[in-house]
């Protein structure tokens, strides 16, 4: 299935953008009267006629509306951005594909990147969800303050510190089909006093295993297994 993107289809918007009508009609030599599948983002696949196959402005109309079929957990991913921009995108398209719900950035005493390019971590997104075959485009937040995400309410909220003292394992601890939130740390991991805010607002101290990981490896190994523990 070729899927292309529409975010308001459920408004009445009944035609590709530029960037996707090209996409369609000119690289994949789609014409009037084929069918597409196309998504919002928010949950539905919609199955569809071409009714312009116009590079500029393909049309179509909606012949039937199917809803994804739901996961019975949800993941969010509350993330310090890496120095390097290439491994936050990397992670944030790798763990689209895995189905994860949310993703925050987090400003963290040792962060090494204050800023972000928020629109280019969307459009990899966006592309990681076609390419995947998913319906549901995580959501995505700018940098905000590492104390901002503590209060941030969930079924069951950890945060992942390099501690090999610390016995608990994820996947020991978490249990299936729950609305999870998990904090993964700068480069420089967090802070002693970050760790302690995030305990006392009811965090659990959780390892990922005896390996000392990069930020990008430990988000994309918390999505894993917190995959994992649902099948």
């Amino acid at each position: 299935m070729l899927l292309f993107y529409q975010p308001d289809l459920a408004a009445g918007t009944t035609w590709l953008s530029e960037e996707e009508s090209k996409h369609c009609t000119r690289v994949l030599r789609k014409r009037e009267g084929e069918a597409i599948t196309v998504t919002d983002g928010k949950g539905f696949f919609y199955e569809c006629t071409i009714t312009k196959a116009d590079s500029r402005k393909c049309e179509f109309v909606i012949d039937q509306i199917i809803p994804e079929t739901k996961q019975a957990f949800r993941i969010h991913i509350a993330i310090a951005p890496t120095k390097n921009a290439d491994r936050l995108e990397w992670l944030v398209e790798k763990i689209t594909e895995l189905g994860v719900a949310e993703i925050t950035l987090l400003d963290c005493d040792h962060s090494e990147r204050t800023y972000t390019k928020l629109e280019r971590l969307q459009k990899v997104a966006i592309s990681a969800m076609k390419q995947s075959q998913k319906a549901t485009l995580p959501l995505i937040h700018d940098l905000i303050p590492f104390k901002n995400i503590l209060t941030q309410e969930s079924e069951q909220r950890f945060i992942a510190y390099v501690d090999f003292s610390n016995p608990q394992h994820l996947i020991q601890i978490a249990t299936k089909h729950k609305d999870y939130l998990i904090l993964i740390g700068p480069e420089g991991d967090f802070s002693k006093e970050e760790l302690t805010l995030a305990l006392q607002q009811g965090f659990v101290k959780v390892s990922l295993g005896n390996s000392r990981l990069r930020t990008e490896t430990a988000g994309m190994a918390a999505c894993c297994l917190l995959n994992s523990i649902n099948c």
